[in-house]
């Protein structure tokens, strides 16, 4: 059901039409009724000559409410833009037409009411030059009188063609924001809200978050058109029956799901569309809501902006920024990064300007936004992207993390440098432990950090990543002791005695077994690397089976070195163990 909202000024036939049009009255309130005169919004629908359903916003059009026509405007995708033949471009026509300008409406039809009472064809001319060089440019024109009811059938054919598609495009797969236009309580219902479903898809049950309480509602009840329904898709006006505990709900809120898909942010960037706004005090409309902000300057066509609450924002959204007093004319403006880059150094504010302006332009471009984002992030999360409203993009890592390839190509030189570095400091331990490599780095998981050592072509295991550095020169002449003594023996592993004196504890000994320049048997007993080739090619020479007391003659060797020998040339499958304990080649 597509949704057009009303537009034009006081008392030129907004509401008429609309009645006339649905044969529903927009006007909620007896007062308003008594007075001719809407000071609230007004929700009705009829069926066009297609078959098509269409729901009618009717926004009140006095100067001092303009608050509340944005209310319903800012939500609605296409416009009935009044102007009356009797009395021409007014006032608060050239007010709307300035608001709907700035939030980029560009479908619907301008309508001259009134033409029983006068010819409409000036008031048509004068309206057309009005909308030239705005977004309603060239929309179609048509001539009615709600009192005789002259024009309606056309007006009803040119607002099928005006909304044609409208549901078509909108993406019912969306993440949900509800901006509510209306709260009320139903007795034996509880709390019902209206709004216009944009995008996204609403179910009985569904649970939406309010973003300005937090408070976590559910849906007990859908309807539109006053129909109950099971399931709500986009376009469509619709009324939600909520429960939730102390439910308060009012006009400006927004409800999201799903809840965690969304992130509320008091500080954004946007670019200008059109000039920068002159006044100091401003109100920013988006959605219904309407809330006040700062601004700061990010050059000649950006701003980053403050708000005074947390508000549920996406790159891409159009808002309208105004003066509250009514004081010069409305500047719209398009969120481009909700994530905003900290300007800290002097002068970083107009560059990230110029940086967005260069990234976005006049349509946002989502892609390039999202590498931008994750290139100054370096690390995103796929639910970051989401809550920012940025596609995934970069690399994946692990953990549903993804980092920027840059970043990436430059952090594995790093992890080598690190590791290194590490190990050159402290040559006697196994290696740099995970948790120290990911601080420095500032890696955001462990996993993370695992997949950048594959990456950097080094390994770890134990939470340590195995690194080599060149021995202490004590550490290299107790070797050289060792070595010469294994060369004469190959076998013959030296006893603890002897490595003592040559200097060698555990962690030599460790340091040196790591770095390839020994080969470690068993606790406290080392042999030269190659030592079990040299092993199996002596015990080729000697009758099978053998046992280990033959084995360990042939070496000229003792127990100590031979047993774990023989297990190591088992686990090799060089020899087997028999059921007799004795062994033979495999």
């Amino acid at each position: 059901m597509p949704v057009i909202v009303t537009a034009g000024h006081v008392d030129h036939g907004k509401s008429a039409l609309v009645r006339a049009l649905t044969g529903r009255e927009p006007d909620r309130w007896a007062q308003e009724r008594a007075r001719g005169m809407s000071i609230g919004l007004g929700f009705v629908w009829t069926r066009l000559p297609s078959g098509a359903e269409v729901s009618f916003v009717d926004v009140p059009g006095h100067r001092r409410l303009v608050a509340t026509m944005l209310a319903g405007a800012a939500p609605a995708p296409a416009v009935l833009f009044v102007v009356a033949a009797d009395e021409g471009w007014s006032a608060q026509s050239a007010e709307h037409l300035a608001a709907l300008d700035a939030l980029g409406t560009g479908r619907g039809v301008l309508v001259v009411t009134k033409s029983d009472r006068a010819d409409p064809r000036p008031a048509a001319a004068e309206a057309r030059r009005a909308l030239a060089g705005t977004s309603l440019a060239g929309i179609p024109v048509f001539a009615v009188s709600a009192l005789t009811g002259a024009g309606l059938p056309e007006l009803r054919a040119g607002l099928d063609a005006a909304v044609a598609g409208q549901d078509e495009a909108a993406d019912d797969s969306a993440d949900v924001r509800l901006w509510v236009d209306r709260s009320f309580t139903v007795t034996g219902a509880g709390t019902v809200v209206t709004a216009t479903l944009a995008g996204g898809s609403v179910r009985l049950g569904d649970r939406l978050r309010c973003a300005r309480t937090g408070l976590l509602l559910r849906v007990r009840g859908l309807q539109v058109c006053e129909r109950p329904v099971a399931v709500v898709r986009p376009v469509r006006r619709v009324a939600v029956n909520v429960a939730g505990g102390r439910v308060d709900v009012r006009r400006g809120d927004a409800l999201l799901a799903p809840p965690e898909a969304w992130r509320p942010v008091d500080e954004f960037d946007v670019l200008w569309c059109g000039g920068p706004p002159r006044a100091q005090s401003l109100m920013v409309h988006f959605g219904t809501a309407a809330v006040s902000v700062r601004v700061r300057a990010l050059g000649p066509g950006a701003a980053r902006l403050r708000t005074a609450c947390a508000v549920p924002v996406r790159p891409g959204d159009w808002m309208l920024l105004r003066d509250p007093g009514g004081a010069g004319s409305p500047v719209g403006a398009v969120v481009v990064d909700v994530w905003p880059a900290e300007l800290t150094r002097r002068g970083a504010g107009v560059r990230r300007g110029a940086e967005l302006v260069a990234l976005a332009g006049r349509e946002v471009d989502l892609p390039a936004l999202a590498a931008d984002l994750l290139h100054r992030r370096r690390f995103l999360r796929e639910d970051d992207f989401r809550s920012a409203g940025l596609p995934v993009t970069g690399r994946p890592v692990a953990g549903g993390w993804h980092a920027d390839p840059a970043t990436w190509e430059s952090l594995a030189g790093q992890a080598r440098d690190q590791v290194a570095g590490w190990c050159a400091e402290r040559p006697l331990v196994r290696g740099m432990p995970l948790p120290v490599l990911a601080d420095r780095l500032s890696v955001p998981s462990a996993g993370v950090t695992r997949e950048l050592v594959r990456a950097a072509g080094l390994s770890a295991q134990d939470g340590v990543v195995a690194g080599r550095a060149a021995l202490p020169d004590a550490v290299e002449k107790g070797l050289a002791t060792i070595t010469e003594s294994l060369r004469r023996n190959p076998f013959r592993a030296p006893e603890a005695r002897q490595l003592a004196q040559a200097g060698l504890g555990a962690a030599e000994l460790g340091s040196a077994v790591r770095a390839g320049r020994l080969l470690l048997l068993a606790p406290g007993v080392v042999v030269l690397p190659g030592a079990e080739r040299l092993a199996a090619e002596v015990l080729r020479a000697i009758r099978e089976p053998f046992t280990v007391s033959q084995a360990r003659q042939a070496w000229d060797t003792t127990r100590r070195t031979a047993v774990p020998l023989l297990e190591l040339l088992d686990r090799a499958g060089v020899t087997r163990r028999r059921p007799d304990g004795a062994r033979e080649l495999s």
